[in-house]
């Protein structure tokens, strides 16, 4: 396995974080990325693809030893199953098995064929009572979900009945139908299970911010900062939440035909009995929480993803640091709305051991550094203890220009 040549496949954050872990890794020599950004430029070849029979043929064309998909829209249009065909190993879960984020309702059925805890829901197509479903679930703020890929980004959380009622409408009209779900109080986790027919290894789990402003307000972003270990992902509901729900999953997924081999990402809502519910799947590293779980792993990256896609996790040892990563996303002027690309940016500092700029919507242009997308950078870093780590990520991301944007100054508020 030593010196192989491997392609990470996105162009974000994550996939920047991918890259400096696999450059980190003695298993891993050469490293691509497609399209890549500013970020991988540096540590890996960047390749301007994105349509899935241009990866594959740039897979064959680079004969790499393995591929690792960052987003989930390559997987839900078949990536893998085309890489699968050509014998070459993939990390990323075939289309088939994508659907557990590709869509909504199909991640719940699956939920409840297998016992996994999870809120009620309704789906409602053109025709239904909404009026008496919204009745159902009045009691706590409204949940609606659209059934389709929409970058974190298909749902409302609403305690106004009209703006529920005019989602739910805008939904069906656009996909068909959508689901309503009965709203799960409690605190938000995020666990990272990378998975193979052999078995399933759970990455620390992790807490991100959505809402764009402090305190949790503002609009829904893609997310605006992480950190990780969770303080309320404690040993009891670690517990809980393998036996619940990791177990019956990695059953169902192992016995297909096809295994899962890849990452799921387990969204949880965990109640005031510490009792663990499903709030969504993923079928990828989610971003941010990418930039401060791989930073908390000890061992070597590529092994882990490597083993993975080849259905032989079981026969690895996968090795955490105990420290603290926290990330803080430096978002473009405007988002989560429309923004402006192009824009310079200056004054990054120099990486560090323990702090480092994690790359996201960046490019070069004339061989300047600018803004490329919304999510434009994250600072990342890891100590001892969580406060350092956010002091030291804060030291960063206040010394970087960028005219007009914004970031948040509570991130791991939850445990801070």
């Amino acid at each position: 396995m030593a010196g192989m040549c491997v392609l990470v496949v996105g162009g974000g954050g994550r996939e920047h974080a991918i890259c400096l872990g696999l450059s980190k890794s003695d298993s891993v020599n050469e490293i691509h990325c497609a399209p890549g950004n500013a970020g991988t430029s540096h540590i890996a070849t960047n390749h301007n693809f994105t349509e899935v029979s241009d990866l594959t043929h740039l897979a064959f064309q680079l004969d790499v030893d393995l591929v690792i998909v960052g987003p989930e829209a390559p997987l839900c249009e078949g990536l893998a199953d085309m890489l699968i065909k050509m014998d070459i190993p993939c990390f990323g879960p075939v289309a088939n098995l994508a659907r557990l984020e590709g869509s909504k309702l199909h991640a719940k059925r699956m939920m409840f064929e297998n016992k996994v805890p999870t809120a009620k829901f309704h789906v409602l197509e053109k025709n239904d009572d909404i009026a008496s479903a919204l009745d159902d679930f009045a009691s706590n703020p409204w949940v609606v979900k659209r059934d389709v890929l929409a970058g974190g980004k298909g749902v409302v959380v609403t305690s106004d009945r009209e703006e529920a009622r005019t989602f739910i409408e805008q939904s069906i009209a656009t996909d068909g139908k959508v689901m309503l779900e009965e709203f799960l109080p409690g605190e938000e986790a995020s666990v990272l299970v990378v998975m193979d027919k052999s078995g399933f290894v759970c990455l620390p789990a992790s807490q991100d911010h959505k809402r764009e402003f402090e305190g949790d307000k503002g609009r829904n972003t893609g997310g605006m900062g992480a950190y990780a270990p969770a303080p309320i992902y404690d040993e009891v509901v670690e517990k809980r939440t393998i036996e619940r729900i990791v177990k019956p999953m990695h059953k169902a997924l192992a016995g297909m035909k096809i295994p899962y081999r890849g990452v799921l990402y387990v969204g949880l809502m965990i109640d005031e009995n510490k009792d663990p519910y499903v709030v969504e799947f993923n079928v990828r590293f989610g971003d941010p929480e990418c930039q401060v779980t791989i930073p908390l792993i000890s061992s070597d990256l590529g092994e882990m993803l490597n083993a993975a896609a080849n259905d032989e996790l079981s026969q690895i040892a996968v090795k955490f640091h105990k420290k603290h990563a926290l990330t803080v996303v430096l978002a473009a002027e405007n988002y989560p709305g429309p923004v402006e690309k192009g824009r310079h940016i200056t004054n990054l500092p120099d990486s560090s051991v323990t702090s480092w700029v994690n790359h996201a919507g960046t490019k070069y242009q004339d061989g300047v550094l600018v803004s490329n997308g919304g999510r434009v950078l994250s600072c990342t870093a890891i100590s001892e203890d969580l406060v350092s780590a956010a002091s030291e990520a804060y030291d960063i991301i206040e010394s970087i220009t960028l005219t007009g944007s914004h970031y948040r100054t509570d991130i791991g508020h939850r445990a801070l």
